[in-house]
């Protein structure tokens, strides 16, 4: 058992499939399957169940791949130290990150670059339920993502930002119900049309939890994924759309309306896993608020 047979079961099982697997780890697909077969002839068991369109793990695969995983960091990790020792800190830094959520993230990676221009940085975009799921089982290093605050077991969490949300509409609309100052609330912006993201993405959890603090009922005309289809929705006003504001001022054209109470926000952290902290990770951290 090699290093790289543990690095192509991990990639089959990340993409659910050979055929992904190969395009991950440019080599034909043909290396990926006698990679595997080679190492569950080795281990006497399969570790995955092959169907026409999907590759899944065995119950041996579900226990293999966390440790292949652990292997495959201590082995970077080794090599990060020597790196370190020899004034050059290579490696790789995965950062999950959930749509819209950002935190001046560009100044960090600069003063990461600047100063060890061998790291690779990749940056995973999830949705926020999975986040902690995916720093538990290593498959990012750190998030930048919009979590409460209460404390996660084998975490560590800090405050990077906290933003209040505002209600986006057409240009040049006048939307019934404002205040005199210009604020809505949130039982008013039940009446319109509203274009909300879907369940799982961080704006959706946040604008779910302070419609409910509000004993408010809303419905849904749009559902969207993607912050510019929701930004474009809004523009032909075909409907309104709780964001932060910090996204609502990359679309300037957009009216904007503040909540009278109750509104919306959320708080943007940063987690990483407890414990001994990878030297690339560290030289980031080094440079985060």
């Amino acid at each position: 058992m090699d290093l790289r047979q543990l690095e192509v079961v991990v990639a089959v099982a990340e993409e659910s499939g050979f055929t992904a697997a190969a395009q991950r780890l440019h080599v034909v697909q043909s290396a990926v399957s006698s990679t595997v077969l080679a190492l569950e002839r080795e281990l006497g068991t399969p570790l995955f169940d092959r169907t026409t369109h999907r590759v899944f793990l065995t119950p041996a695969g579900e226990v293999f791949v966390p440790a292949a995983r652990a292997a495959l960091r201590a082995a970077e990790r080794a090599r990060a130290s020597v790196g370190l020792v020899r004034g050059q800190l290579r490696g790789t830094i995965t950062i999950g990150t959930t749509q819209g959520v950002w935190a001046g993230l560009h100044r960090p990676l600069a003063a990461l670059r600047a100063e060890h221009p061998g790291v690779l940085v990749r940056l995973r975009q999830t949705a926020v339920t999975d986040i902690r799921q995916a720093l538990r089982e290593g498959t990012v290093d750190l998030a930048v993502v919009a979590l409460d605050r209460r404390p996660q077991r084998g975490l560590v969490t800090r405050l990077l930002s906290h933003e209040e949300m505002v209600l986006a509409s057409a240009p040049g609309r006048t939307l019934t119900g404002t205040g005199p100052d210009g604020t809505i609330t949130l039982a008013e912006t039940a009446r319109l049309p509203l274009v909300d993201f879907t369940p799982g993405r961080a704006i959706r959890l946040c604008v779910d939890r302070a419609f409910e603090a509000a004993a408010v009922e809303r419905e849904t005309a749009f559902e969207v994924d993607d912050i510019v289809a929701a930004a474009e929705l809004v523009r032909g006003d075909l409907g309104v759309c709780v964001m932060p504001s910090s996204i609502a001022a990359q679309f300037p054209d957009l009216g904007t309306h503040t909540f009278a109470r109750h509104a919306p926000h959320w708080k943007i952290m940063l987690v990483h896993p407890r414990g001994d902290t990878p030297p690339a990770v560290a030289a980031l951290l080094r440079h985060m608020p």
